[in-house]
């Protein structure tokens, strides 16, 4: 039998053991790594390529694949039995990793380094991001891809906020944290905590590096010669300051894309494709230079603003008659155009994906075309970048909705990007906000948001930039969103490009966005103040009430003919009914669902003697008559009961299809009523 050569490595976290397991298994991968969890088991690959490629990028690939077998389920549609494309939750896992692990390679490497994180087994609420970033992390630093590692993260759940933080053994290096007004002291306070047992995972990690890790490859750097540095850099002497000062994007674009084309036309003939690349390289080098200098040493922004102030905010809302609710929020050259839809509940969306089940009633989706960037390019599914941003603008608004017993209707928000220059996610919070204010959704307080940047010169030597654009955030060392209410914070992503900040910035920038974003609250109210008092009326109307779980059968009815039938004869769009007895009726107007409402109100009433009850005389006998006073409710009056005195005949009293008023004075154990009309008109 071959001996795998295991060798396991163990720590604990939140009272369980922590494994990682190497061995030959994926062998010929670069390094492989198990890492186990209580019952959850990933893999995790990494592979760096044998060759350079001839292109002006880091190659670095992050792959988190979930596997329906890890739960012992077969999902899919029913003609399609295997995993498909990545579900959300997989996409922002791996997301979270390569946003931690990117900033400690050398971007001058050009060999595609691939990391596939594999979930193999699966326990419900296992965090399945911290054991496969730790085993990613594992697998790179022991293997021979240079890599400045290892990181490592980990998951923070409170009462009423959540996040992912990550980092080296010193500073942090990427956030992911959703809640509703989370105070930002307790967020570093927290944090602080956190750093402690990122350290004491890194120091784990060091400790297996040691015993077992391999040398790091050499790997050629994409470095240009010291003439054609020399060159770039004498050509763009005096130049790049009045290019890059200007307070325009489109200016400034226009006169950055004119120096480069200026600079390549200076270059020698005989130039080919690898120094034209490589001019291009130090061309965006020496704008970082300019840019870091200038702010560090005289707090001089591209377009001339102080470091903590915000560009000109304009706030609209009801832009169009027909859309539900709509809003346009824009912050200097940065522009999202917000639609909010209001559907019934079976409009939510479902999900089935190895660590969810459930369905899904209110949706953020953002849109970021090329034309928002001045460029051409491909149209269609959302990319991962697209997915990341929407899910933070999500998760920053969906605290704020009211409870689906409040206000039972599904909801999507749409943001639209028309133009960007500085974070549009951040915009779409805002823009979201507005416009479900504008659909009539009683959210509990207003949000916004605002991206935060830093530039830094050493540990000592740094400055917080608010409202971070184009250049600030291309050549900024730091891309820290917040979102929140006047209250505290709802949403935090961080990037750094650096190896990672301490939590004292992480104050200072916290303080410095909460500044920006009761100002930018403020310019928002004006144009709304808060939700409008009714739903649009091209919005459906949904009312609601909770029935006895047993009487869902009488409301549907058999094959749906009692339900279908509700609907054909009020003019009801749909009747949604839960296993738990709630109902909701859906309409086109308040009218038609109040119809509706009453029929499913009569059928699941629990009758009582004496009550008095109304409906039509549905048959005649020669003893008495039926009474249906409800859908699939009826009851006899006996001839005795029709009138004082004696009745000879049914049909002196009443006749069919009389619409008549009843007492209930009977009620038999299998549930037959008699009724009576004595002393009622």
């Amino acid at each position: 039998m071959t001996d795998l050569n295991k060798k396991s490595f163990t720590t604990n976290f939140n009272g369980k053991e922590v494994k990682l397991e190497i061995s030959k298994l994926a062998e010929q991968a670069n390094a492989a790594v198990f890492g186990y969890y209580g019952q959850t088991i990933v893999m995790a690959t990494a592979v760096m390529g044998k060759a350079d490629r001839d292109i002006d990028y880091m190659p670095l690939t992050v792959d988190f694949e979930e596997r329906f077998y890890a739960v012992g389920k077969i999902l899919g549609s029913q003609f399609i039995r295997r995993e498909g494309r990545a579900p959300e939750n997989a996409i922002l896992s791996a997301r979270m990793i390569d946003r931690t692990i990117r900033p400690l390679f050398n971007h001058n490497i050009r060999r595609d380094i691939q990391i596939v994180i594999t979930i193999l087994s699966y326990e419900e609420g296992c965090d399945t991001t911290f054991i496969g970033l730790l085993a990613a992390s594992t697998a790179l630093a022991i293997s021979d891809i240079p890599w400045d590692g290892p990181v490592a993260g980990v998951p923070i759940k409170k009462e009423n906020w959540e996040a992912f933080v990550s980092g080296t053994e010193d500073y942090i290096n990427m956030i992911e944290l959703g809640g509703l007004d989370v105070p930002e002291k307790e967020v570093v306070k927290e944090f602080n905590e956190t750093q402690k047992t990122i350290t004491e995972l890194v120091r784990l990690q060091k400790k297996i590096v040691k015993e077992i890790g391999k040398k790091k490859a050499e790997v050629a750097l994409n470095e240009p010669s010291d003439e054609l540095r020399n060159r770039v850099r004498n050509f763009l002497k005096d130049k790049l300051e009045d290019a890059i000062y200007v307070k325009s994007k489109t200016e400034r674009m226009g006169n950055l894309n004119d120096l480069q084309n200026a600079l390549t036309q200076s270059l020698p003939e005989d130039s080919d494709a690898k120094i034209l690349m490589a001019a291009a390289h130090l061309f965006e080098e020496e704008v970082n230079d300019v840019v870091h200098k200038n702010i560090l040493e005289k707090e001089l922004r591209p377009d001339s603003r102080k470091l903590d102030e915000v560009r000109d905010l304009h706030a609209e809302v009801g832009l169009f008659e027909r859309l539900h609710g709509s809003a346009l929020f824009m912050r200097g050259n940065t522009q999202a155009l917000a639609i909010t839809t209001l559907a019934p509940p079976d409009s939510s969306q479902t999900f089935d994906t190895m660590s969810f089940s459930g369905k899904k009633s209110f949706l953020l989706h953002y849109n970021f075309p090329p034309y928002s960037t001045g460029e051409t390019g491909r149209l269609g599914n959302p990319g991962r970048r697209e997915i990341g941003h929407g899910n933070l603008a999500e998760k920053s608004l969906k605290v704020l909705l009211p409870s689906k017993d409040e206000f039972p209707y599904t909801v999507r928000v749409v943001s639209e990007i028309l133009s960007s220059n500085g974070s549009s996610s951040m915009a779409s919070v805002c823009a979201g906000c507005l416009s479900l204010m504008d659909a009539g959704v009683p959210i509990k307080k207003m949000a916004a948001g605002i991206a935060m940047g830093l530039m830094m010169g050493d540990r000592s030597n740094y400055k917080i930039l608010t409202d971070i654009q184009g250049p600030e955030d291309h050549h900024g060392d730091m891309d820290c969103k917040v979102a929140g209410t006047e209250d505290g914070v709802n949403g935090i992503q961080m990037d750094v490009k650096i190896g990672g900040i301490s939590t004292k910035i992480l104050e200072e920038t916290l303080a410095q966005a909460k500044k920006a974003r009761l100002e930018i609250i403020i310019a928002m109210k004006k144009a709304l103040a808060a939700p409008r008092p009714n739903i649009s009326k091209y919005a459906p109307v949904i009312l609601s009430l909770t029935i006895d779980p047993a009487k869902i059968g009488e409301v549907i009815g058999a094959g749906g003919k009692v339900i279908n039938g509700i609907i054909a004869k009020t003019g009801a769009t749909t009747i949604d009914i839960e296993q738990e007895g709630k109902v909701f009726v859906t309409a086109p107007s308040k009218e038609i669902a109040e119809r509706a409402m009453a029929i499913v109100e009569a059928i699941t009433h629990e009758y009582k003697m004496g009550e008095i009850v109304e409906g039509t005389i549905v048959k005649i006998m020669d003893f008495g008559a039926i009474l249906e006073f409800a859908p699939n409710k009826d009851g006899m009056i006996h001839i005795s009961e029709m009138k004082e005195g004696y009745v000879k005949k049914v049909e002196e009293v009443i006749k069919l299809g009389d619409f008549v008023r009843a007492r209930i004075i009977r009620i038999e154990p299998e549930g037959r009523i008699g009724l009576s009309l004595k002393g009622l008109k």
